[in-house]
Parts: structure tokens; C-alpha cells; sequence
């Protein structure tokens, strides 16, 4: 067990203190509009000494994207970022570091379909799914029981949501590369930190402590131990954590299977009861003694003294809400991110998603604007985060509106 140390490291750690391989991806493979163009320095890489598994979380319509997503086409099947559907634009992601045959979906009942035919590449046994949605500690409990069955208890294997945004691949590859060695040599639980740059509340913050190899700290890419996890903390919180040098958490983790159930039996009492039955692949009784809680509540922020973050700078983004598409789409000369058919003028910062008819904004900032056959919908973009309200203050006609044809 690695104690937490009670020393963190107050210095922050920016992009030009890192030494990450080239990339060689383009805007056509999710480049973010905020990533600069520098490219990294080239270093040696080999791959692990062992296979690497992948475990890919797919669950949820993503209602956040509304009106565009819905249980027939989920946010996890639609072109929001480059040309693919996002989990595609995932799966491609993890190639040629880990092959279709050692990834795992994990995903829900009523977008299964939909998430098979957006990654037919990804064998069929291999896409897991749950009746009702578990809980992210409860998906990867699940998914690390079949890793096991298939590969043994030492096996590795990372973990990451299907709606990353991700500008540099080769980097985010080289960043997984790391986070396996540190898993197979240290037996830990290993996050992937990125760094901070604004008081996000919908986050999770890692904030580091002492470098596991005092020749490799933070600052030049080194892992470290984690003093505390804390998820989603409220602004004047996640305000101090910035300014003592907290990385946000990814959503990649990277771990052995052995590692992973052990510590979710001793920390997540909500699925203690229930992780006999996902090693011995029982699914009905592992849902029957599962209760629903994410990873991060139900064990990253009660283990900390066995919590590992390394460092990745790869352009990295949460597709998460619609404001989230002016980092992640290519923007024109004044801010603008569009799909469709769209014109502007004296306008900027504003997302214009068209696929009813054509957009033309003038004279406006910072608009979301959606258009759908028989549905346009303006928000600001600030306003578009939180949804809940005005959904549920609609008529189902209105809630779920059509799509075109063949979506």
C-alpha cells in the first residue's frame, strides 16, 4: 500500500515544463480550438511489457445536449467534435496502443443498439450492458470482473467516458504508455491529471503530493502521490485548489484488475456486497446488490493513500455541455464554432449546431443555437449548461422532438 504523503507540491505545472511526443493528428481528429500549435518534443517510447485492456463508459443519453441528443441517437453517436460519432472518435483514439479485441464498452439497455452500430470494429461480446444505469464504480467493477475472466488478475487495463475531446493523440497515447508502467510497477490506483486553468465546479480536483521517483517530479512529468481527491467542489474551493497547484481529474484512469476490485471491496460499500458476483459473472446478482454511485464519490476521494496521478497535456476536454464545443470545435477569426450550414456577421463566440435550416447570425454574442426539422432553440451559451429547468417545463412534443430522416 503506498502511504499519502502530507507534503504537496505548491509549484503548477504548465505546459512548458512537459516533453511529450509529436502529434501528428489534425482538425479533422478532434483538435481543439484552444490547443496551440507547438509540438512536442519526440521521446523514445515502448510499448508496456504487457497487454493493455481499455474500458470505454458509455451510459446516458447525454440530455445536457438537448434537443440534439435523445435515447434514439445518445450524445455518445453524434459528430459533436470532428466528423466521427464521439465513442468512434474514442475507440480510434486508443489505436494502435490497445486493439478492438481487448476493448471493453460498458454501456445501458436503451442506447445499446445505437452504441453497437456506431462501433461495429468493437466485437460484439465486448460491449457490456447494464439494465438500469449502476453507477460508474459499478460499471468498472463489472467490467474488471470480465478483464479478469479473460486475462487474469494482473492484467491492466485504462478506463476513460466515450465523450473526451482529445487534440493530440500520439501525446494522450504516450500519457497512457506512463500510466501503465506506473500501474504494473506500483500496484496503484493511477489517474490522469490535467491541468487546471479555471475554477470548473464540474470537476474533480487531484491535488499532488511527492513525486513517486525524486528524479522525475511533477513539473517534468513525473507521477505523484495524491494528498486528496475532491470531486465537484464549489467555486471558492476549487478557486484554493487551483492556487495550491490541484490538476484536474481526466475521467482516465489506469489500473490492475486485482488492484481495482481490491480496493472497491475495502472503500465502496455500495457495491462491496455485489463484487463476488461480478467475478463470478452473475450478472442478476450483481445488479440486484449494486446501488448507483460514481467512482470518484464511492472510492477515488476515501483512498487516496493508494491514489496516483500522472500528468498528460494531449488537449484535453470534457464534451459535456454545449459551451464545451467552443473549446473543442475549430473556431473562425472571432470565436465562432458551427456545424451546418452557417453565416455570420459582427457575431462571435457563439456554437451554432444546423441541421434543419441554415443559421445566419448578426450582430449577437456568445448565442447557442440549435436548429432541428420542426425545432430551432437559442439559449445563451453561458445559460446552456444547465438545462433541467427548461426541459422539464415542456411538453413531451416539444421534449422529443423529431429527427431527420434515417437518424
Amino acid at each position: 500500500m503506498i502511504a499519502a504523503p502530507v507534503v504537496y507540491c505548491s509549484t503548477r505545472w504548465t505546459r512548458s515544463l512537459l516533453t511529450l511526443p509529436t502529434a501528428t493528428s489534425t482538425a479533422s481528429d478532434s483538435a481543439l480550438a484552444t490547443a496551440t500549435a507547438e509540438q512536442f518534443a519526440p521521446v523514445e517510447e515502448t510499448p508496456p511489457d504487457e497487454e493493455l485492456w481499455a474500458v470505454v463508459l458509455a451510459g446516458g443519453i447525454g440530455s445536457r445536449f438537448w434537443p440534439l441528443s435523445s435515447s434514439a441517437r445518445p450524445k455518445q453517436v453524434l459528430a459533436l467534435v470532428s466528423e466521427r460519432p464521439l465513442i468512434a472518435e474514442t475507440v480510434a483514439r486508443l489505436e494502435p496502443l490497445v486493439p478492438n479485441e481487448r476493448i471493453l464498452v460498458v454501456t445501458s439497455a436503451d442506447i445499446a443498439t445505437q452504441i453497437r452500430a456506431a462501433i461495429p470494429m468493437v466485437p460484439e461480446r465486448n460491449v457490456l450492458v447494464e439494465p438500469r444505469p449502476l453507477g460508474t464504480a459499478a460499471s468498472l467493477a463489472w467490467a474488471a470482473g470480465e478483464i479478469r475472466h479473460r486475462a487474469g488478475p494482473n492484467a491492466i487495463f485504462c478506463s476513460m467516458h466515450a465523450d473526451l475531446a482529445v487534440a493530440f493523440v500520439d501525446a494522450f497515447r504516450h500519457t497512457l504508455r506512463e500510466a501503465s508502467r506506473v500501474a504494473a510497477s506500483a500496484d496503484a490506483l493511477v489517474a490522469v491529471g490535467v491541468e487546471s486553468t479555471r475554477a470548473e465546479t464540474g470537476f474533480g480536483y487531484l491535488l499532488p503530493g511527492l513525486p513517486l521517483r525524486s528524479d522525475q517530479p511533477l513539473m517534468e512529468g513525473g507521477a505523484c502521490h495524491v494528498v486528496a481527491f475532491e470531486e465537484k467542489p464549489a467555486r471558492p474551493r476549487a478557486e484554493a485548489l487551483i492556487r495550491e497547484g490541484a490538476l484536474w481529474n481526466s475521467g482516465i484512469f489506469v489500473w490492475r484488475t486485482r488492484v481495482i476490485l481490491k480496493a472497491l471491496a475495502q472503500h465502496c460499500v455500495e457495491i462491496e456486497s455485489a463484487l463476488a458476483s461480478a467475478e463470478s459473472r452473475d450478472q442478476e446478482g450483481f445488479i440486484r446488490g449494486a446501488k448507483s454511485i460514481s467512482i470518484e464519490r464511492g472510492l477515488l476521494e476515501r483512498c487516496s493513500g493508494n491514489l496516483v496521478v500522472v500528468p498528460g497535456e494531449f488537449g484535453w476536454d470534457d464534451v459535456g455541455t454545449w459551451a464545451a464545443l467552443r473549446r473543442a470545435r475549430e473556431l473562425d477569426d472571432t470565436g465562432n464554432g458551427a456545424f451546418g450550414r452557417t453565416h455570420f456577421l459582427d457575431a462571435s463566440g457563439n456554437v451554432v449546431h444546423a441541421e434543419g435550416s441554415a443559421a445566419v447570425l448578426y450582430g449577437v454574442d456568445g448565442l447557442l443555437v440549435v436548429t432541428l426539422p420542426g425545432l430551432t432553440f437559442v439559449t445563451t451559451v453561458e445559460r446552456a449548461a444547465e438545462l433541467k429547468p427548461l426541459l422539464d417545463s415542456l411538453p413531451a412534443d416539444l421534449r422529443h422532438p423529431g429527427r431527420p430522416h434515417g437518424a
